[in-house]
């Protein structure tokens, strides 16, 4: 879900970007684009809340991956385009989406049993900081900078803030926010080990990224049925958020992010990234009755500001 590059990595939340063509401008203009797609990784985070309302978290993200790779499958064949080849392509295609789709998806989907969707929206809006901490370790190339390092702090600290710690996280549901953490975690991870396993593949992304959703679909299904059980009902509402979160959330998404990342590059394409707590907020307020207090929308302002600042880029010399 997370739409954040890892710094210096060019790998989005669903897949590797840049092994195609860049394809011809699209008509509708891409500000509009990226302001759409604010807004359906914004509502992701209450789809996912009403998903759980009818559906166990891994149904619910079984069901997502599943109308997501049923998104990306249309795509490949109006565009032409086959999977990936060589078993050695597939076997890191299912590490990455397991990283980047399964475990993460999972770790939210069953988050939101216990916390807001606005929380579990900021807690995404930590991806960035975690994948400054871990490229400075697992990527030789990534150097750290007095500006980037202030940014970790700043971003960690934005995080107690929305946490409440200076009055020891008192009504916080320890569990549901830690797994959110986790699945914000789980994306950068993915991103690393996709630039070290990926970035040269003569595949295209479209190609790569529709390999890596049905081998998560795929793992999804063989899980799920292991620790859930069929639904007594049929809760029509829940579905339909499924589906819209699948559709929409990670098919239709994912086409419409590597477009403006063709078109405009991946440093503006990852800009989506500090929208998306903002919606998920106002979604979930408007929409759900969840409430705020004054901490929440401080300390996500700082969550923003200080992985805004691990996106800087030291000045080449020279």
């Amino acid at each position: 879900m997370s739409s954040v590059t890892a710094s210096t990595t060019p790998v989005t939340a669903s897949g590797p970007e840049g092994s195609a063509p860049a394809p011809a401008r699209p008509r509708l203009d891409w500000r509009l684009r990226f302001a759409a797609l604010s807004l359906i990784w914004g509502f992701s985070f209450l789809l996912i809340k009403v998903g759980t309302q009818g559906y166990a978290p891994f149904q619910v993200t079984l069901g997502r991956l599943a109308f997501g790779t049923a998104v990306l499958a249309v795509a490949m064949a109006v565009r032409r385009e086959g999977l990936p080849r060589g078993a050695r392509t597939w076997a890191h295609l299912a590490v990455a989406g397991f990283l980047l789709n399964a475990l993460p998806f999972s770790l939210f989907a069953f988050a939101e049993l216990t916390i807001p969707s606005t929380l579990a929206g900021i807690c995404n809006a930590t991806s960035p900081l975690w994948g400054m901490a871990l490229s400075l370790v697992a990527l030789r190339e990534d150097r750290p900078t007095r500006v980037r390092v202030a940014g970790l702090g700043l971003g960690f600290l934005g995080v107690l803030t929305v946490l409440g710690a200076w009055q020891g996280f008192h009504g916080l549901d320890a569990r549901g926010t830690a797994l959110a953490l986790l699945a914000s975690l789980s994306y950068p991870v993915g991103w690393i080990y996709v630039r070290r396993t990926l970035a040269g593949s003569s595949a295209s992304h479209l190609s790569l990224t529709g390999g890596q959703l049905l081998l998560a679909t795929v793992q999804l299904a063989v899980v799920t049925p292991l620790f859930t059980s069929a639904p007594s009902s049929l809760a029509v509402g829940p579905l339909l958020a499924i589906a819209a979160l699948g559709t929409l959330g990670t098919g239709l998404a994912v086409l419409v992010q590597y477009g403006i990342v063709a078109e405009v590059g991946p440093t503006t394409g990852q800009m989506v990234t500090y929208f998306v707590p903002v919606i998920a907020a106002a979604a979930g307020i408007l929409l759900l009755g969840e409430t705020l207090t004054w901490s929440t929308p401080v300390g996500a302002a700082v969550v923003l500001a200080g992985a805004a600042l691990t996106q800087v880029k030291p000045k080449r010399t020279g």
